[in-house]
């Protein structure tokens, strides 16, 4: 029988895996892979790498170590938990240093209230 681990899984376990999912993605980001290219070479489909990047409980240990490996070869479980990875560290500098432009004045009249 069938089970669907979604349905089982407690609020804050769900979240955890969501979490998990969320950490794989922005690596993958920060490395510059493309998500296509992380699952070829973790053997297997485009789709169960979007599953594991949204959090997907359904999903195997090994699939997510796999997917792991593929994107940053040689970096564990628990580096990604502590992000300690040098490219995630240059994502988030590279995300907080956008630049703000000014407002136009229409803009600028539309806040005026």
């Amino acid at each position: 029988m069938k089970v669907n681990q979604s349905a089982i899984l407690s609020p804050q376990l769900a979240q955890e895996t969501a979490h998990l999912g969320h950490l794989l993605a922005r690596l993958r980001q920060a490395r510059k892979v493309k998500q296509a290219d992380a699952a070829l070479r973790a053997g297997f489909s485009r789709n169960t790498a979007y599953r594991l990047e949204k959090g997907d409980p359904g999903l195997a240990i090994g699939q997510v170590l796999r997917y792991l490996d593929a994107i940053a070869p040689g970096t564990t479980l628990a580096d990604l938990l502590t992000e300690t990875d040098p490219a995630l560290t240059a994502l988030q500098a590279r995300e907080s240093t956008k630049r703000v432009r000014d407002l136009s004045a229409a803009e600028l009249d539309k806040l005026n209230f």
